[in-house]
């Protein structure tokens, strides 16, 4: 048993032996977490029950899918039976949760935790989700059941390996350095999804090898999707497709080698992450995916819309989640796109605070994170970021991206008229430029996209005057935002860095970046 499963052990058993009567284990390995259970009633001499919904309680050693006690299904008869019992024992209550929300049920708990609470038996609540009334808090002893480690991985591999080498039908051939990789790719699934992977990869084609290191992060992806928080995503954009940002590309590559072995020697901390805010369609998520790209790290997108879920306590578990699986596979860069959709709530006492315990656990994260997870927020309404989430600390740098200036609009133009299949050279780009003062890149991509339907339509190859005329029908986001604009410029002003180059006035054009703070390279 590695070091971290012994302080989970040591943690329960000393909870256990000092009569801690309500104990919360959040997992969603059940199975495992009964195993330690089992050794904690063995070493303390105890009698261990489960209990589920199906079955009713159970006495461990008497414990199959088919046994059952039709009298204690029920909650409120399980809670009473444990309360009757006079024997030393631990009570391991399986997916009680969807019950602390009835007021029976609350109280029972209470009042068989208080019956209990001088007799050597305890109760533990065993779950995927944390969930809480406030009536228990006072009452419940949460712990965190954490996921296989390193170690314990790099053991059921080695088991695996070792039950296998004498069967003349399967061939493993593994370097220790492949084990290492293979190891650290299985690391952030639970143990039953690790022995699944790696059973998947020797019946596939009966072999073990590196080629199957792929396989198993493939199956890591699709486990990742089952959450439904978090968003696996495999960028193909590079920093060729952003137009500009030339102060943020510079910090970017900076930091390429931050996650390197040879940095940490050095003595560089790991990069905590980035806020990226400002004008709506003006390049801030293909930023991200840019950086994901250029520093060939797993990108995972976060949708802080997601993360409220319908069940009480379901919210703070799956922040939880998405946090555990960012750190088990990091290095990573975790994207948390419109960061203030999640976060606006936190003031309003509507959803019962449970935005403000979210924000929390995001803040508390934040602040104290040891794992190399690059983090990478984008946010369009600047007003509705909570001022602690800006305070130092949190970002290594909040980035300002303002609507592009004349020389960036050239750019953009020429990124998408080659993503069209065009060639940029034959078109007077200098000229769109400047008939498209206030467009944002979005903007410009419409142009072009509408400017190519115009001329399919009329069966002629796309020229500059299909879209000049796709500019004369477009209003910029500049027009439609106006008295927006200047509240979110005068709010970088002293608070953001500004991602883009300044660029003086050019052919009496307004300049879109008149102020904000400069960093030097």
């Amino acid at each position: 048993m590695d070091k971290k499963s012994k302080d989970i052990k040591h943690e329960l058993d000393t909870l256990i032996k000092a009569r801690y009567v309500l104990i919360y284990l959040i997992t969603f390995e059940e199975l495992r977490a009964q195993d330690f259970l089992r050794n904690i009633a063995k070493d303390q001499n105890k009698e261990l029950f489960t209990w589920n919904i199906a079955q009713g309680i159970v006495k461990d050693e008497d414990a199959s899918l088919l046994s059952k006690d039709e009298k204690t299904r029920d909650p409120e008869s399980a809670l009473d039976f444990i309360v009757h019992y006079n024997n030393a024992a631990i009570f391991c209550l399986n997916d009680f949760h969807p019950y602390l929300d009835k007021p029976t049920i609350i109280r029972k708990l209470k009042n068989t935790g208080f019956a209990i609470r001088n007799t050597r038996k305890n109760i533990v609540l065993l779950g995927p989700v944390l969930s809480i009334p406030i009536e228990l808090e006072k009452e419940i002893t949460v712990v965190d059941f954490d996921l296989p480690t390193y170690d314990q991985i790099k053991e059921l591999l080695s088991n695996m390996i070792e039950n296998y080498k004498n069967n003349p039908r399967v061939t493993i051939n593994l370097s220790e350095q492949e084990i290492d990789v293979l190891v650290k790719a299985a690391h952030g699934l639970t143990y039953s999804e690790i022995e699944g992977v790696f059973s998947k990869a020797l019946t596939d084609d009966k072999k073990l090898n590196a080629n199957d290191i792929n396989l198993v992060l493939s199956e890591k992806v699709q486990i990742i999707r089952k959450t439904g928080i978090l968003e696996s995503i495999s960028p193909k954009e590079t920093f060729m497709d952003v137009g500009g940002f030339e102060n943020l590309k510079k910090w970017i590559d900076k930091r390429k080698k931050s996650f390197t072995q040879e940095a940490k020697e050095y003595g560089l901390p790991s990069p905590k992450g980035i806020l990226i805010t400002g004008i709506p369609g003006c390049g801030k998520s293909l930023c991200a995916k840019a950086t994901a790209n250029e520093w060939k790290l797993p990108l995972l997108r976060l949708d802080m819309g997601r993360i409220f879920g319908s069940l009480v306590g379901a919210s703070e578990s799956n922040i939880r989640m998405a946090i555990k699986i960012a750190e088990s596979i990091s290095p990573s860069i975790l994207w948390i796109d419109e960061i203030e959709k999640g976060l606006s709530g936190t003031k309003s006492e509507g959803d019962s605070g449970t935005s403000a315990r979210v924000f929390g656990t995001i803040l508390t994260w934040m602040q104290e994170k040891e794992s190399p997870t690059f983090i990478i927020a984008t946010a369009n309404d600047i007003e509705r970021l909570p001022p602690e989430l800006l305070r130092k600390g949190r970002f290594d740098e909040i980035f300002f991206v303002d609507l592009p200036t004349s020389k960036e609009r050239e750019q953009i133009f020429k990124i998408h008229l080659k993503k069209f299949k065009r060639d940029p050279e034959k078109y007077n780009i200098a000229e769109f430029s400047k008939k498209t003062d206030g467009f944002s890149g979005a903007d410009i991509e419409q142009v072009v996209i509408d400017a190519l339907f115009d001329s399919f339509n009329k069966g002629q190859e796309l020229d500059n005057g299909n879209i000049f005329d796709a500019i004369h029908r477009t209003v910029p986001l500049a027009s439609t935002m106006k008295e927006k604009l200047s509240e979110i410029r005068k709010w970088a002003n002293e608070r953001a860095v500004i991602a883009s180059l300044p660029e003086k006035e050019i052919s009496g054009e307004t300049i879109n970046i008149s102020s904000g703070r400069q960093i030097e390279f």
